[in-house]
């Protein structure tokens, strides 16, 4: 998962509140229900110490609709200037919360922002197609839909009558649904480049849908899941669809992220562009060579190895290191503080653009919960020998 959307937030000034909220409506032309639950929050945040100016516009931002239907949520994060983060949540937060401190509470955000895709509904038939573009959320909004439709217009076949002219029509017929499929595959294939989805779901008539999955160009073909059950016309049974889509979204997302996890199984086995262990970690984003941070699903827990340890920070989101004395080292020593590991590995990330991803616990293994895929590796890039036999994981370090 990539952290561009957090980027507002480096180099702005603190304090920051955080805020986790259900933006649920029952109603959706109603808003006390989402107002009622950010009032709880506001008065949590003004016994932290939040300013009256920053809780006005953030409770400002809350009340305008986030016009998606069904359970979803909503982060907002605050510098001392005001709402930086407005992103909606594809599902509410387990219990709302509100955090006002030195630093915003990423970890939350960013763990929520993990189940979201980039994906295109493109729902086909013999004469164009409707194209539904997934919003922030990885959830369809209705406002961002495009239709596309052929130039060709004989696209039934002829059903009596037999003969040369029965036989031309057919092939007429036929001609116009495979150029039809021509011009709807041109454009996907140019938003595909502009707006880079992660994946393309195809469904429609069940003559066209193949005929557009082969017009399409390679990039466009390598990103495409059929799904059937879509369609353009009135009467489709939507929850049944949409069921499919949600299956097809759960099964994309476990893909994407074994893909980093099998990646990072293969390096660290032979030795290669992984590392694991807090410090290595810390000294191969120093380096900026860092394409995935791996952190395991406990580091948001209480119960995390990393939830009590603390390391030193400098201004520069890379200036990270386990002691003062290394960041001294670096030569910083103005903006030098100490910063809860977990916030500061995240930030050193987002400073450059590696992405993010969450393990399940036992699925890699992560000394202290932590570790990384590496952009490149040579021989001063730290590496550990997992000893899988070995009761003693703090011995693994010693071994290069």
């Amino acid at each position: 998962m990539k952290l561009d959307w957090l980027k507002p937030l480096l180099g702005r000034p603190g304090p920051f509140t955080t805020v986790y909220v259900d933006a649920t409506r029952a109603d959706p032309a109603g808003e006390t229900e989402v107002l009622d639950r950010w009032k709880g929050l506001r008065r949590d945040l003004e016994r932290q110490g939040a300013p009256a100016r920053i809780l006005d516009e953030i409770e400002d931002v809350v009340a305008r609709p986030t016009h998606l239907p069904g359970p979803h949520g909503r982060v907002l994060i605050a510098d001392s200037e005001g709402v930086r983060i407005d992103k909606v949540l594809a599902d509410p937060p387990d219990r709302n919360s509100a955090v006002h401190g030195p630093v915003p509470s990423l970890l939350p955000a960013a763990r929520a922002a993990d189940e979201a895709v980039n994906f295109l509904i493109v729902e086909v038939d013999r004469q164009g197609a409707d194209l539904y573009w997934s919003g922030d959320t990885g959830r369809i909004q209705g406002g961002d839909h495009d239709v596309v439709e052929g130039d060709h217009d004989e696209i039934r076949k002829v059903r009596t009558g037999g003969g040369w002219h029965h036989d031309h029509s057919q092939m007429r017929a036929e001609d116009s649904w495979e150029r039809n499929a021509e011009i709807v595959a041109a454009d996907i294939d140019r938003q595909v480049v502009e707006r880079n989805p992660e994946l393309v779901i195809l469904t429609g008539d069940v003559r066209e849908v193949p005929l557009l999955h082969a017009a399409l160009g390679h990039r466009a073909k390598e990103l495409v899941v059929e799904v059937p059950g879509g369609s353009r016309a009135d009467g489709v049974k939507q929850d049944a669809f949409n069921e499919r889509v949600d299956a097809t979204l759960l099964a994309f997302r476990a893909r994407r992220r074994e893909a980093v996890l099998e990646k990072f199984r293969q390096e660290q086995g032979r030795g290669g562009a992984a590392v694991t262990q807090l410090g290595d970690v810390i000294e191969v984003l120093r380096r900026g060579q860092v394409a995935e941070l791996v952190l395991h699903e406990s580091v948001t827990t209480p119960a995390s190895p990393l939830a009590d340890r603390m390391v030193w920070v400098g201004e520069d989101p890379m200036q990270i290191a386990l002691t003062r004395s290394e960041l001294e080292a670096m030569g910083v020593t103005d903006g030098a503080r100490e910063l809860r590991s977990d916030i500061a590995l995240v930030r050193a990330a987002l400073g450059q653009d590696s992405g993010l991803t969450f393990a399940d616990d036992g699925s890699v293994d992560l000394i202290d919960g932590v570790g990384a895929v590496l952009r490149w590796h040579d021989p001063s890039t730290p590496s550990e020998s997992v000893l899988s036999q070995s009761a003693d994981r703090t011995r693994v370090h010693d071994v290069v």
